[in-house]
């Protein structure tokens, strides 16, 4: 068993990111009893981690009072008050780095920072000297870390806890008894990775037929969409619209199945074991980023589109690949869903 230590984690975003951060905690607390975690991290996401009861989140304000250097040099002052012993900087991006350079100068603080694999990463989304192989997944990145700092961590001795109870938002709604729940998520931050509106039109219609559909989203022009469809189809709920992010995690906690882009939705579901069935359009599973302990993928024909994937994130879309996730058809969707259901 590793000494106790106070160990400071660094994870500002994205949502997907700091989810995957889930599963590594509760082996961190699970395998190590005694240890103390702090984690730094922006306010949106506190709701992600409400299961560690004894978790301390630490919220910068990265466009008010600790934006640009001397911004960051308070957030260290702060930090470094919470007198941590060991700072897993998981993260990786200037601000991290700038927090361990001041750090640095306290030598009773061990540091070590994730490896993002960004040389094996750009041949994998390299457009014509691709070489596809597995990287390494991004919760065995973040195991890494933690290794590294002398903590014990055996991510296949993960175990998910209690579902949460429904929130009173969502038992506001008729549900009938008989019927699974199916939470569809059709967005995505990147064009490349949304699949075709009309395409997921075609699956939301098939599968409310005889089930409930949840559809997830936020912004005006994506709650539009799920309002359009929620007044077409009778057993389509739009009510996650109007809840609490706190609210929504518990929501997904109760499915029976979600349909996610390659976004953060994922994420949010396998962290409490529900089944995943993930469509995947300029990204790829290969680059380390799927679900934990999901394997429910849908993926671009290659064999018509073989630059992909074109990138980590899905921002590029080369000429001619605008309709690549038109190869993925509804009807491949909708038998996945039927096989889990």
């Amino acid at each position: 068993m590793a000494l106790a230590k106070h160990v400071m984690i660094f994870r500002f975003s994205a949502m997907g990111d700091v989810a995957m951060l889930v599963p590594v905690l509760r082996c961190l607390y699970a395998q190590n009893p005694k240890v103390r975690v702090t984690l730094v991290t922006r306010q949106r996401f506190t709701p992600i981690f409400k299961e560690f009861l004894d978790l301390e989140i630490i919220t910068p304000d990265f466009n008010g009072q600790h934006k640009g250097l001397k911004g960051l040099y308070h957030l260290f002052k702060e930090l470094k008050k919470k007198k941590p012993q060991r700072i897993a900087d998981i993260h990786k991006n200037l601000r991290s780095r700038v927090l361990r350079l001041f750090f640095a100068f306290s030598p009773w603080v061990r540091t070590r920072v994730m490896n993002k694999g960004y040389r094996d990463r750009a041949k994998l989304t390299h457009p014509t000297k691709k070489t596809m192989k597995p990287l390494t997944p991004q919760h065995y990145r973040y195991i890494e870390v933690f290794s590294r700092l002398g903590f014990l961590l055996d991510l296949d001795n993960h175990e998910f806890p209690l579902k949460p109870g429904l929130p009173t938002t969502a038992l506001e709604v008729n549900l009938p008894a008989d019927k699974k729940w199916i939470g569809i998520a059709p967005f995505a931050a990147h064009q490349g990775k949304v699949y075709p509106l009309d395409l997921m039109q075609k699956v939301v219609g098939y599968l409310q037929q005889d089930h409930t559909v949840f559809l997830f989203g936020h912004g005006k022009k994506e709650a539009h969409q799920i309002n359009v469809w929620a007044k077409a189809y009778p057993n389509v709920v739009p009510k996650a619209l109007q809840m609490s992010f706190s609210d929504q995690l518990d929501l997904i906690a109760n499915l029976d199945v979600m349909v996610s882009m390659d976004s953060a939705n994922g994420h949010l579901a396998a962290n409490y074991g529900v089944p995943v069935v993930t469509i995947w359009g300029m990204t790829h599973p290969f680059l380390g980023f799927a679900p934990f302990q999901q394997n429910q993928a849908l993926m671009v024909d290659r064999t018509m589109f073989p630059k992909v994937p074109t990138s980590a994130y899905g921002k590029k879309i080369p000429k001619d690949y605008e309709e690549a996730m038109r190869t993925i058809a509804p009807e491949t969707v909708i038998e996945k869903v039927l096989e889990i259901i």
